[in-house]
């Protein structure tokens, strides 16, 4: 077992808060101008989340739209929880009034087992 491996295990389970988003081309750019320069600091902010990370889905829809997801790391089970009974209301509202239909999201909670280098 590795040293890595090693310090992981002894760590307290992190949690990433997964959301997928497929976006409308016509808002591309405005959506991942908001995402990048707003909403992810906010979401940050929120003290429930220790980082962040936005990736392109690398495949082409059916249904047309780009696809991203965004990794937010949480310490722990009870500070996404408090994410979600705290801040996700008002947090997701904003994205729901700017896109609307141009956007369908849908989220996914992953729990670190193990990492790897």
């Amino acid at each position: 077992m590795t040293l890595v491996f090693k310090q992981i295990l002894t760590q307290q389970t992190m949690i990433i808060y997964n959301v997928t988003i497929n976006i409308d081309e016509s808002v591309h750019e405005q959506w991942l101008n908001w995402m990048q320069t707003k909403h992810i600091k906010e979401m940050l902010n929120t003290g429930c989340f220790k980082s962040a990370r936005l990736v392109k889905v690398l495949v082409d829809e059916d249904m047309g739209g780009v696809t991203y997801s965004v990794q937010y790391f949480a310490e722990n089970q009870a500070a996404l929880d408090d994410y979600k009974n705290n801040h996700a209301p008002l947090l997701r509202s904003e994205g729901l009034q700017l896109f609307a239909d141009k956007m369908l999201t849908f989220r996914t909670d992953l729990e670190i087992i193990s990492e790897h280098e």
